[in-house]
């Protein structure tokens, strides 16, 4: 990769070779097991970026977009709790917020050699980078959040109310994903199934066959979700944490991107008091911008690595 003035990212596609899966323990209070984690780039240089992916996905998911990055950068693309290939057990303990995604990925940040990688992640993979990055400010470079669910502050103080993660539950997204359908009798009856329709509008098809090729798990009765529905519920209606104290905490430089039409960052273009983030509208984009806009979104992981 390299670039040339006014030509953004050039990307050569015989230089890119297809990530290494990893499997790294993972023990903590949330359950011990193994961590599935997508290693692209140069195995020999330390890691470079840190990058995790949004509730109900996974890493693979994000082949597309990471891959070009790869003939400059290395970076780790883990299966969060409960997605993809990793095995963490799910439930061990109430869910009531993204904390366990947070101490994972403090977990897996501890078993790096090197200097501080960047941490970057879409949605709620941004809000666990986030926390992680305030918990150990030291093992971090900087962060590049790509929408990630920050709810207004008012909002943050109820969901952190005792037991708000009862009514949370109720949520419609909460709600629709418990409907959602999650038995295929083929992988291509699946992408038929998702093609143009609700979050999956407007991705390339190879983006969405990235997303199924390690988003089911085959079984005797067909193809089902790696990420079940009761678990992607459970991570929208456990919010009892703390991005804006993470804001404040984590000194480092924070990039963040939003979408522009139904962004879940709410954090407006000059947040008061906190002079180390920027916040930059990805125009035209939703909320799945790292889909559907992948060259902007490319762009900032690369100059925030580099």
């Amino acid at each position: 990769m390299r670039r040339l003035p006014g030509c953004g990212l050039i990307m050569d596609a015989a230089l890119m070779s297809p990530p290494r899966r990893l499997s790294v323990p993972i023990d903590n209070r949330w359950g011990g097991g193994r961590m599935s984690v997508l290693d692209f780039g140069d195995p020999k240089r330390p890691v470079d970026l840190i990058f995790s992916h949004a509730n109900g996905f996974n890493a693979g998911a994000y082949r597309s977009l990471l891959s070009p990055l790869s003939t400059s950068l290395r970076i780790w693309a883990p299966d969060l709790r409960g997605h993809g290939a990793s095995d963490l057990p799910v439930f061990a303990r109430p869910k009531t917020s993204w904390r366990d995604h947070r101490d994972d990925l403090l977990a897996l940040m501890e078993t790096i050699e090197g200097p501080p990688p960047v941490l970057a992640g879409h949605s709620m993979g941004g809000t666990a980078s986030l926390l992680a990055a305030a918990e150990r400010p030291d093992r971090v470079a900087s962060l590049v959040l790509l929408d990630a669910v920050i709810w207004r502050r008012s909002a943050m103080l109820v969901f952190n109310l005792p037991f708000a993660h009862r009514f949370l539950s109720r949520i419609p997204i909460a709600r629709a994903t418990l409907r959602r359908r999650a038995l295929f009798a083929s992988r291509e009856e699946a992408m038929a199934a998702y093609r143009g329709r609700g979050a999956f509008k407007g991705w390339p098809d190879m983006v969405l066959a990235d997303y199924l090729a390690e988003g089911l798990v085959e079984g005797p009765d067909g193809f089902t979700l790696a990420a079940t529905p009761a678990w992607e519920a459970a991570n929208y209606a456990a919010q009892a944490h703390d991005p804006w104290r993470a804001l404040r905490l984590y000194c480092g430089p924070i990039r963040i991107l939003k979408a522009e039409h139904g962004a879940l960052t709410h954090v407006p273009s000059s947040p008061r008091g906190l002079p180390h983030v920027s916040v930059e509208v990805v125009r035209g984009g939703g909320h799945m911008f790292p889909m559907t806009h992948a060259d902007v979104t490319r762009e900032a992981l690369f100059e925030a690595a580099v």
